[in-house]
């Protein structure tokens, strides 16, 4: 039989997270159900795709193979989504953790007085493109360097970075925060779509160590919980309130860029208006940093 366009998401997804459980949040569905469509997949091909052990999963030979094709075929899939939805009115904007923080609402808004029987709608996706290169999203923000050469890409602002931390840890007592604050402490860090990497400390003020969580709400459980601290863009803090977890600003932390991303082969409609608006409301932040007034082509930046 052939391979269905099911089974292959399953495997990139298991690929992609690293286990049957990430896999089903990617998905949004079961780890049974990932299971099942993976199962399915080396009964239709006739071999085993994944080596499966108590303690990780790991390509084939087969797999390794199979991998490449599996994404192109789904690229392919998510290209024909997009020709079907080139006359739709509302604009998907895909994002992993926060969408636009505080703007998001006013965005909204404008956008639809502006642009009548026009409505932005945010989708969430904790995926490296936010749901853009999985046909989630007509465009996406994103916090992250993007390296994928097919998508456009324009900064519109920058955000500040917070420290989150449990309400009854020492460190909540303050009103600011800095780097050297978190040395010897275990830091929660989403490798997949996170923005927090080593890179922001030196010897001797780093962390003892990460915790690898996925997503946003795991982020905040163990936070709450105690088990690690946090640090995040400002988004995160307006748009994810969790009783327990305390924000703080890390008065010495670079600040975090803000971008959009578009296909570049095929950008949607309102593209200019949309930079423009969300522009406007970033700059209304103080302390920023200005955008450039244009977008990135396919190929430059953010890397």
């Amino acid at each position: 039989m052939t391979p269905g366009v099911r089974q292959l998401r399953a495997l990139v997804a298991v690929v992609d997270a690293g286990t049957f459980t990430g896999a089903a949040d990617l998905l949004g569905t079961s780890q049974a159900s990932v299971s099942r469509s993976v199962a399915a997949l080396e009964r239709d091909i006739g071999a085993r795709v994944l080596q499966r052990t108590t303690r990780e999963v790991s390509l084939t030979v087969v797999g390794s193979r199979v991998l490449p094709h599996a994404r192109r075929v789904l690229e392919e899939v998510a290209a024909i989504q997009r020709a079907a939805d080139e006359t739709r009115a509302d604009v998907r904007v895909g994002y992993a953790w926060a969408a636009l923080g505080r703007h998001t609402t006013a965005v909204q808004r404008r956008w639809s007085s502006s642009h009548p029987g026009s409505t932005l709608v945010f989708v969430q996706s904790n995926t490296p493109s936010a749901g853009l290169t999985e046909g989630l999203a007509d465009v996406s923000v994103l916090r992250r360097p993007l390296t994928d050469h097919r998508l456009g890409c324009a900064l519109l602002g920058t955000e500040r970075r917070y420290a989150a931390v449990a309400a009854d840890d020492p460190l909540a007592r303050r009103r600011t925060l800095a780097l050297p604050d978190f040395a010897g402490r275990t830091v929660a860090v989403d490798t997949l779509t996170g923005t927090t990497t080593g890179k922001l400390w030196s010897p001797p003020a780093s962390p003892a160590g990460t915790r690898p969580v996925r997503g946003v709400d795991e982020w905040l459980t163990v936070i709450a919980a105690g088990q690690a601290m946090g640090i995040t863009a400002e988004a995160t803090v307006k748009q994810h309130p969790r009783p327990g977890v305390a924000y703080r600003v890390v008065r010495d932390a670079p600040r975090v860029p803000v971008w959009l991303a578009w296909w570049a082969d095929s950008p949607p409609t309102g593209l200019d208006e949309l930079l423009q608006l969300v522009r406007a409301e970033y700059a209304t932040d103080r302390g920023r940093s200005v955008p450039g007034p244009a977008g990135r082509r396919a190929g430059e930046g953010p890397t």
